[in-house]
């Protein structure tokens, strides 16, 4: 597939590589830091602090107990999908008390994954607003945890209020196969909408 030229639909491709800016979104632990590291081609930058007892009324950990760390400001990687496309992954905090830094980082972004946790749904409701807030094109992330509950697709759609154009693809963010995969679909996505506004000019 030729990605070339779909992230300006009026201006011709030119040689060389293009870098797109890809946001990596959730709700608190739905697996964004897991995603950006088993991803990268790089060593990723992470802003990882270890949760303590004074952040126990703020950061609920209700279907997390086991997690001892969270991300306060960003995760960064990079990987290479091709020789001509670059993207450049930007985790975001999954806390609300964090969110302010959400209009920042969204600058510049072309696209973003919303991972979601099945065993969780609600904790991602906030994050797919801030999508449709921002008019960021996302696609759904279930991320496959080893008792997550296998939900027919129509009924996560339904539960999460999603758009019959919004694509949902099931993945393991520990696996850099599964992330990948994620990450051509999150393209093939901007492709067709890039498709589309140019058929309607």
């Amino acid at each position: 597939m030729d990605f070339k030229g779909f992230d300006h639909p009026g201006r011709p491709a030119a040689g060389g590589t293009r870098s797109v800016k890809v946001m990596i979104a959730g709700g608190f632990g739905t697996g964004k830091t897991t995603m950006v590291r088993s991803v990268s081609d790089i060593k990723p930058l992470t802003t990882e602090e270890t949760l303590t007892q004074a952040s126990a009324d703020v950061d609920h950990l209700i279907g997390v107990a086991d997690k001892t760390q969270t991300t306060v400001s960003l995760d960064f990687g990079k990987i290479s999908l091709n020789e001509s496309l670059m993207l450049y992954l930007f985790g975001t905090p999954g806390q609300e008390r964090f969110w302010f830094l959400w209009n920042g980082l969204f600058k510049g972004a072309l696209g973003a994954i919303v991972l979601v946790d099945t065993r969780r749904l609600a904790s991602s409701f906030r994050a797919i607003e801030e999508m449709e807030r921002l008019d960021v094109p996302f696609v759904i992330a279930l991320n496959v945890f080893p008792d997550s509950v296998n939900h027919p697709i129509d009924e996560i759609r339904d539960a999460l209020d999603l758009s019959p154009h919004t694509p949902i693809v099931a993945c393991d963010a520990r696996d850099r196969a599964s992330s990948r995969d994620v990450l051509v679909a999150l393209i093939h996505h901007l492709k067709e909408r890039s498709d589309v506004a140019l058929e309607t000019r």
